[in-house]
């Protein structure tokens, strides 16, 4: 009988053990797993991240690219382009791009001066002038080649990560207001392919 009862007291620690050692190991796993979700959603907020930042440097050079290959443009064409520019960053869809296509004339003179052709912007999907034709602008003094047309693209983004955004826009989610508008931009300056300068008729 006292071999027995033994036994029993045993087997009885044994299983307390076991309990334990089961609440242990739910406690570990409570402790895990938010940091295991963290660093998956870094890692995918990153990765989304520098694709869409090289999303919006193809819209600059995409968009330099078919303006340059016209002989002369119109206020619709530059539009249109700039739709088109905006297309590459699907299926980004937290924020809208800005994009601004200035024609640029470096005048023929001993000391050339850098004047506005023409300009047009996207701000979301408003159309519009940007800088007022004849209007003096800077460019890298290495462009800076008196009596040649260049082609400016700037393109802007204001990338809000998804864990700071909120889809009806009407609050911002995350710890931190930091990280809730990620200020991603290029500028790309082209050549005319097909004649020495591109022209707008209407602008």
């Amino acid at each position: 009988m006292h071999g027995a009862g033994a036994h029993r007291g045993i087997s009885a620690i044994a299983t307390r053990f076991c309990r334990d050692r089961r609440g242990v190991a739910a406690i570990e796993f409570a402790f895990i797993v938010p940091a295991l979700l963290i660093m998956y959603f870094i890692t995918m907020e990153a990765s989304q991240a520098i694709e869409t930042s090289k999303k919006v440097s193809r819209i600059g050079s995409m968009v330099a690219d078919l303006v340059t290959q016209q002989t002369s443009v119109k206020k619709a064409d530059l539009d249109a382009i700039m739709k088109i520019g905006t297309s590459t960053l699907q299926p980004y869809n937290r924020s809208t791009p800005t994009i601004i296509i200035t024609g640029i004339q470096i005048t023929d003179e001993a000391s050339p001066k850098v004047k506005v052709a023409w300009s047009r912007k996207l701000v979301g999907t408003t159309y519009s002038a940007d800088a007022a034709k004849d209007s003096i602008t800077t460019i890298p003094a290495t462009l800076n080649i008196r009596n040649t047309f260049l082609v400016r693209v700037e393109s802007d983004l204001g990338y809000k990560p998804i864990i700071t955004w909120s889809a009806d826009g009407s609050k911002t989610l995350g710890l931190t207001s930091a990280f809730n508008n990620i200020s991603m931009g290029e500028t790309y300056y082209l050549r005319p392919r097909r004649g020495p300068s591109v022209p707008c008729s209407d602008c």
